[in-house]
């Protein structure tokens, strides 16, 4: 079965108004930006009880008694944003807590005792206890997670084994890396030029970093040559672009071309293919995508990284990474003053800021600090 494009692409829109609003009209205050991460910093430490966060009204997940310890949306992903920003608050004691807690009530509770996952299971918070050197690391039972997840169905980032390769490599588990990476390079389908994800309980076929493809060709750096990832994402991201004259934008699933499906966010469509793999795209490509999410404008869901401004603002700084062009500079730092007033709103709203990494306030000091430093890398999975 070879990957067509599609079907009447050229008349499905782009993106919906209604996932987006207008961009606040603030100059760039590089003062403010600062002020706002460290506002954002001092908070997340203060309402820490040593362990867990505040919940939030806007993270709609399951009850975790008692409370989120995992990557995404719990203890171990603060810890790590935290400190990856600077912080006083002790993140290795705290992470010490938060896996005595995992160990008792996981996040998410499979047969075998708890999830091996990166983004969602242990082996998330014990990359993270290695990291900020806490005394609740252990490289053994890391191995043992990481090997554990080898063949998860899922083959994408946040259950399966393209998120714990990253934690294979970042600890020099390279034996364990290999192990993983060769299983996901033959997964990598030559006629369809996608994966297949078994994924809460349907079959799929996805295309961003999350839950796909782009996820998975970057957690095959080193393993393949950047040339040859090149050739083998040029096809997919041809044929399936999505295009409006200077902008493109590409559907979650080759099958989901609906108006109601289509996302221009991080975890799907063009920001997060652009932000994650856009120096492996051609740059016509790249850029086009870029344009699709600055003209689209910043995201109604928050400020926050998976499905949100600063997330998407990511995509804005690779362009500007590959073109040299501060027109992209000025773009991205637009969607951070944007991001930061998004914080600013919802705290005056709920009272409380929103402490988790991939949804909450740290993702977007992050991405307002990867704008003061021109830094297109995007948390985590760009720097480990």
């Amino acid at each position: 079965m070879h990957l067509s494009s599609p079907a009447s692409a050229e008349h499905v829109q782009l993106y919906r108004t209604t996932e987006h609003e207008p961009l606040v009209d603030d100059v760039w205050d590089e003062g403010r930006v600062r002020d706002a991460v460290a506002g954002i910093v001092d908070e997340a430490e203060r309402v820490c009880d040593g362990c867990f966060w505040p919940d939030h009204p806007r993270d709609e997940w399951p009850a975790f008694p008692p409370g989120p310890t995992t990557l995404y949306l719990g203890s171990a992903g603060m810890c790590w944003a935290l400190h990856t920003l600077g912080t006083s608050l002790d993140v290795g004691v705290v992470l010490e807590r938060a896996l005595e807690s995992y160990r008792e009530h996981p996040d998410f509770a499979p047969d075998y005792g708890g999830e091996p996952s990166l983004w969602m299971g242990e082996s998330g918070l014990l990359l993270v206890a290695r990291i900020v050197a806490s005394a609740a690391a252990d490289d053994e039972r890391l191995a043992a997670r990481i090997l554990q997840n080898r063949a998860n169905p899922t083959w994408e980032l946040m259950w399966g084994s393209p998120g714990t390769m990253l934690a294979a490599r970042v600890c020099g588990l390279d034996e364990l890396w290999r192990d993983s990476a060769e299983p996901l390079w033959q997964r990598w389908d030559e006629e369809t030029h996608l994966w297949t994800q078994d994924l809460y309980g349907r079959t799929a076929r996805i295309l961003g970093p999350a839950h796909g493809f782009a996820g998975n060709v970057h957690a095959l750096r080193g393993f393949v040559g950047d040339d040859v990832l090149r050739e083998r994402v040029r096809v997919p991201l041809e044929q399936l672009a999505m295009r409006d004259g200077n902008r493109v934008n590409w559907p979650p699933a080759p099958e989901a071309v609906t108006v109601d499906q289509i996302r221009v966010q991080w975890c799907h469509g063009a920001p997060g293919i652009v932000a994650t793999i856009g120096d492996l795209m051609p740059l016509e490509l790249a850029l086009a995508g870029g344009e699709l999410t600055w003209y689209a404008g910043p995201l109604a869901k928050g400020g926050g990284l998976c499905h949100g401004t600063a997330g998407n603002g990511y995509a804005l700084l690779r362009c500007f990474a590959l073109s040299g062009d501060e027109l992209w500079l000025d773009r991205a730092r637009r969607f951070a003053m944007h991001a930061i007033a998004q914080v600013e709103r919802e705290r005056a709203d709920v009272g409380r800021g929103r402490f988790t990494f991939f949804t909450g306030d740290v993702g977007v000091a992050l991405y307002a600090r990867s704008c003061l430093q021109h830094d297109a890398r995007f948390p985590t999975i760009d720097y480990w």
